[in-house]
């Protein structure tokens, strides 16, 4: 399907220029659709007094960088969350998947910092509380076997070198 093209001699309407009709005519007895404007138009009135969701700039803690204060926390921020937490569940994973060939000091590890994590994210200035669980109950529940695990080989090579093998 073809649209028929306008030829050289078209004529396009033409969008109203101030005072002068376009290609239709305006209706009879109406000016516009939007009321006359009257003078210069104002700017809106300052909004002193009206408290805001944020703190003024002059009462927020920051230092030359741009950072908060040390300890402080700007309002509405989220808690940082804790290193060690974060540490104790990886190292807990890392038990996990390959504790055995490092004999369990992953485990052991995750365990010494779950138990600094849980100190250190008690009293909400940090967050991290869930990470530092999931990195101690992952360590108790593998540093056992890894421990046992570790004396049997210990063991059994000090005993191995230790008694004369039997020749037949």
């Amino acid at each position: 399907m073809t649209y028929p093209q306008p030829g050289p001699d078209a004529t396009r309407p033409q969008p109203p220029v101030s005072g002068i009709p376009g290609p239709y005519p305006p209706a009879a007895g109406v000016e516009g659709p939007y009321p006359p404007v009257s003078g210069v138009p104002r700017p809106y009135p300052p909004m002193s007094g009206v408290p805001g969701p944020y703190p003024p700039v002059s009462a927020m803690p920051y230092r030359a960088g741009g950072y908060p204060e040390g300890g402080q926390r700007v309002a509405g921020q989220p808690p940082l969350t804790s290193g060690m937490a974060t540490a104790s569940l990886v190292l807990g994973i890392l038990g996990v998947l390959g504790g055995w060939c490092l004999f369990g000091l992953p485990c052991i590890l995750a365990v010494v910092l779950g138990h600094l994590a849980l100190r250190e994210t008690r009293d909400g200035t940090r967050s991290g509380h869930g990470m530092a669980v999931a990195g101690l109950v992952l360590g108790y529940v593998f540093v056992a076997p890894m421990i046992a695990f570790t004396f049997m080989v210990f063991f059994g090579s000090v005993l191995g070198a230790a008694t004369p093998t039997p020749t037949p």
